[in-house]
């Protein structure tokens, strides 16, 4: 459960989210707005790497201020830029990278990789350079790396901006295959489609809170 009362969030004398109040138990939400609108703040106060500036944000039963920490190893978040996340030199050393802190054994960490990279289809490049991979290869990567800790929840940022039609298709199959909860920032309207919930922020505020069809309607109408 995800869980915001009363949330304002202000970067110096720019107000970015005002008032937010909400639950989500949903499966898959998604949210959508203008460039500007508030957006990626509000993904980032899902696991602390943005705290509200006043009301309460709780994920997990856990408080965001008090925490984060605690939060960020329970919550994935892929960026919309997969080279920000990619740091090894291979494919697999940067997926068994995101376990370094989990005291497994090397035959574990393998083991783990490996099911990982054969699941989303990467198996054949891990010995590969990592950052020799075409953009989508390169966001699956990045999205390997984060589900191989097992998140409760993943937050998502904008995961299709630079794939292709085909790669597209493949990050919304995996959407609707993963059993951990999913937020998922876009412009990607298509993506959408057959979540359970969809929100519409504009000049920080949510202004639609809906199913998909009635709040991309009215993300259209604001677009218009």
């Amino acid at each position: 459960m995800i869980e915001m009362t009363d949330v304002n969030v202000r970067f110096g004398q720019r107000e970015v989210l005002r008032g937010v109040t909400l639950s989500l138990p949903e499966r898959r939400v998604g949210v959508i707005g203008a460039n500007g609108s508030g957006k990626s703040t509000f993904a980032r106060l899902v696991n602390g790497l943005a705290l509200p500036s006043s009301g309460d944000v709780t994920v997990l039963g856990l408080d965001t201020r008090r925490h984060a920490a605690r939060i960020r190893r329970r919550v994935g978040f892929l960026f919309s830029d997969p080279d920000a996340q990619i740091v090894m030199p291979t494919v697999a050393e940067d997926v068994a990278f995101s376990l370094r802190r989990k005291k497994l054994s090397r035959e574990e960490v393998d083991g783990r990789v490996r099911g990982v990279l054969t699941r989303y289809g990467l198996a054949e490049h891990a010995d590969h350079p990592a950052h020799h991979l075409s953009g989508g290869q390169k966001q699956l990567l990045a999205l390997c790396s984060v589900l191989v800790l097992e998140p409760d929840i993943l937050i998502m940022d904008e995961p299709t901006t630079l794939l292709d039609l085909r790669h597209s298709r493949q990050v919304a199959d995996l959407l609707r295959s993963m059993p951990q909860q999913v937020v998922v920032v876009t412009h990607d309207l298509a993506l959408l489609e057959d979540f359970d919930r969809v929100l519409v922020l504009d000049e920080g505020r949510i202004v639609a809170d809906a199913e998909p069809e009635a709040a991309i309607d009215h993300y259209r109408k604001i677009m218009s």
